[in-house]
C-alpha cells in the first residue's frame, strides 16, 4: 500500500515532532513506487485498500461467526497491522511491567501466513500499530517512552512523531488511526503508565497530530482505548473502556473534531476496533471476549467469537483483506485467531 512517498514523506512523516534522518541509499524502489501510485481511494482509508464506488453485501456469513485460532502461547498481543507490501501481520506482545517504574516491555511479532512466527522489533515499548500514509513506516502507540513513535519497516529505525503535549508528557499511548493524507489520530489512556508521574492532571485523552503539531481531541474520556477512521475520512471512532461506550466524532476535511456523538450506548470494556470498506464497525469487548460488528449506523449485525477470554484488537488483511485477525486470550496464553469475511477492511 505503497503511496506516491516523495509526498507521503511530506504528508505522511513531516508531522513527526522529531525524526531521525533518513540514512544514504534509503530511497525506495521506482518501479514499485509507480506500480502503487495509481492505488487510491476514499480520504480516510490507506491508498489502496477501499475502491472508490464499490458495492457491498452483509459483511458477516452468519450472525455468529468462530474464528480458529492461528497459534497461540504468546504473552498479551495486541496491536495487529497488516502489511500488504510484505504479506505479513505484525503485532505487539506485551510482557509483565519491570523495572523501578514497572513499565511494560513489549516485542513486535510477525506472522507470515503458511510460514511462522518470528521477532520483528524486540523491545518495541509498543501497543497499537498503524502504517503511514506512504505504506513504509509502521506507527506505533509507544508507552516506553510514553509517545507515539515510526519505525521504518526497511530497517526498524526509529523516529518520535508526538513526543508531548504542550511540554507535558503524555500517559501511555495505546492505539493509532492514520489517515490517508498522513493526519495521526491517537488515544492516550493510563493502563501502561507504570510508576511514572501523571503529567496530564488526571486527565485521559485523544490527540491528533497534523504537520508536526499536536493538538487535544478530547479529555473527557474515561480511559479511550481503541481508535479507527471512517473509509470516507468524515467519521473517528473511540472506545471509552471505563465508559463501556464508543463514541463517533465528527472529522472536517482539514483533519479538525466537530461534533461528538455516542455511536454504542453499552459494550462491555471496548478494546480495538477496526472498519472495512463498508463502513462497518468491528469493536473487541473485553466484558464478553467477542468482537462485535456494528453497521455505519450503528445497528448490531452479529458477533465474532475467538479466545475465551482476552479479545483484545483486530485487524483485516490476507491478499484480498478480507480475512479478519483477532487477538485473543487470556494472560501467557494470547493468541492469533482469523476468520474469513466478505467485506475488505482496514490493516490495523
Amino acid at each position: 500500500m505503497t503511496w506516491r512517498p516523495t509526498i507521503a514523506a511530506l504528508a505522511g512523516l513531516c508531522l513527526a515532532v522529531s525524526a531521525t534522518p533518513l540514512p544514504a541509499g534509503a530511497a525506495v524502489d521506482a518501479a514499485r513506487v509507480s506500480a502503487h501510485a495509481a492505488l487510491v481511494g476514499p480520504p480516510g482509508a490507506p491508498p489502496g485498500v477501499c475502491p472508490t464506488g464499490a458495492g457491498y453485501g452483509p459483511p458477516l456469513p452468519a450472525s455468529t461467526v468462530t474464528a480458529p485460532r492461528i497459534q497461540g502461547g504468546f504473552t498479551f498481543l495486541e496491536g495487529p497491522v497488516w502489511v500488504a507490501d510484505g504479506g505479513y501481520l505484525l503485532m505487539s506482545d506485551m510482557t509483565a511491567g519491570t523495572g523501578p517504574y514497572n513499565v511494560q516491555p513489549s516485542t513486535i511479532r510477525r506472522f507470515t501466513p503458511s510460514a511462522s512466527f518470528d521477532t520483528f522489533i524486540a523491545d518495541a515499548g509498543s501497543n497499537g500499530l498503524a502504517l503511514s500514509a506512504d505504506g513504509q513506516q509502521l506507527v506505533a502507540a509507544t508507552h516506553d517512552q510514553r509517545s507515539v513513535s515510526a519505525y521504518r519497516l526497511s530497517d526498524r529505525a526509529r523516529s518520535t512523531v508526538a513526543a508531548n503535549y504542550q511540554g507535558r508528557a503524555f500517559n501511555s499511548p495505546n492505539d493509532v488511526a492514520v489517515r490517508s493524507d498522513g493526519v495521526v489520530f491517537f488515544t492516550d489512556p493510563n493502563f501502561q503508565r507504570g510508576n511514572r508521574s501523571d503529567q496530564m492532571s488526571g486527565r485521559t485523552s485523544v490527540f491528533r497530530v497534523s504537520s508536526g503539531q499536536v493538538s487535544l481531541v478530547d479529555d473527557r474520556l474515561r480511559q479511550p482505548n481503541g481508535i479507527s477512521l471512517s473509509p470516507d475520512g468524515t467519521a473517528l471512532y473511540v472506545g471509552a473502556y471505563s465508559e463501556n461506550k464508543i463514541y463517533k466524532y465528527a472529522v472536517q476535511p482539514d483533519g479538525s473534531i466537530g461534533a461528538r456523538s455516542v455511536f454504542v450506548n453499552y459494550i462491555g470494556g471496548p478494546d480495538g476496533g477496526t472498519i472495512d470498506c463498508a463502513g462497518n464497525v468491528y469493536w473487541t469487548s473485553g466484558g464478553d471476549s467477542l468482537v462485535h460488528v456494528y453497521s455505519p449506523t450503528g445497528i448490531q449485525l452479529g458477533t465474532i467469537r475467538s479466545g475465551g477470554s482476552g479479545t483484545t484488537n483486530v485487524a483485516f488483511g490476507g491478499p484480498d483483506r478480507q480475512t479478519l485477525f483477532v487477538t485473543s486470550g487470556r494472560w501467557g496464553d494470547s493468541g492469533l485467531y482469523s476468520v474469513r469475511l466478505n467485506v475488505p477492511g482496514y490493516p490495523y
